[in-house]
């Protein structure tokens, strides 16, 4: 993806992300320069990859194989591991209209997927078998809302505004938004985009980026090489 075409989304994205009444947290707005002068006292966005998330999944064509994500908040794995801390994360997303994001499973994370508002959110589910392969025959059984629902391989949930879905490790999905853009919001555990995506299709979880202008705000995969380790503070 272009950087120029990157900018331009974060732009998009954060006018319909307000138009909803949703703000971002202050870092959000931060530039570069910025990110990279408090370096020293940002780790906790850094290792916890908080932030703007783009991504085309290597393909090239966003507007209809790609997912817009902010990170706002995020746990970590040494936590989890031992069941008490910080074990959440909270994305907010925006799906464009008939924009797939492509099937795929989680091995840890436990999710809510909740249609903040737009258009209409619609998921294509399949359950796992013993080897994590699709089940193409099974039946999936999901709670929405609270209320178990139980559909066919393969079948499609459609989320109005206001419904959400929970999806344990190991259920398969792909979504896209019908009736215009959809803001999407995920509430799970922690989270670890890096590892923890599984992919029914040979794609990349992150975008590689042609810099034809400066970016306006860094993305997640761009804090390695941005920020890196986090600066020495001064003695005294």
């Amino acid at each position: 993806m272009k950087r120029s075409e990157i900018n331009e989304i974060i732009r998009q994205a954060d006018a319909f992300i307000r138009s909803f009444g949703f703000l971002l947290p202050p870092f959000a707005y931060w530039s570069p320069d910025e990110m990279q002068a408090r370096r020293a006292e940002i780790d906790g966005i850094v290792s916890a990859n908080l932030g703007w998330d783009i991504t085309d999944y290597g393909a090239g064509r966003f507007d209809e194989l790609g997912l817009f994500l902010f990170t706002v908040r995020n746990g970590n794995q040494e936590d989890l591991g031992r069941g008490r801390g910080m074990l959440y994360a909270e994305k907010i997303m925006i799906s464009r209209d008939r924009q797939l994001s492509p099937m795929h499973r989680h091995v840890i994370k436990a999710e809510d997927i909740i249609n903040r508002g737009g258009g209409e959110l619609v998921l294509e589910l399949f359950a796992s078998k013993e080897d994590g392969s699709i089940d193409e025959n099974a039946d999936v059984t999901v709670p929405t809302d609270g209320v178990k629902r139980t559909l066919p391989a393969g079948a499609h949930l459609r989320l109005s505004p206001g419904e959400s879905v929970t999806l344990v490790p190991g259920v398969w999905h792909a979504f896209w938004a019908e009736g215009g853009p959809a803001l999407v919001g995920e509430v799970s555990t922690v989270n670890d985009d890096r590892t923890d995506n599984i992919f029914r299709d040979s794609v990349s979880r992150f975008s590689t980026i042609e810099e034809d202008e400066a970016p306006l705000h860094l993305l997640v995969s761009d804090y390695d090489k941005w920020l890196g380790a986090p600066a020495e503070r001064p003695a005294g």
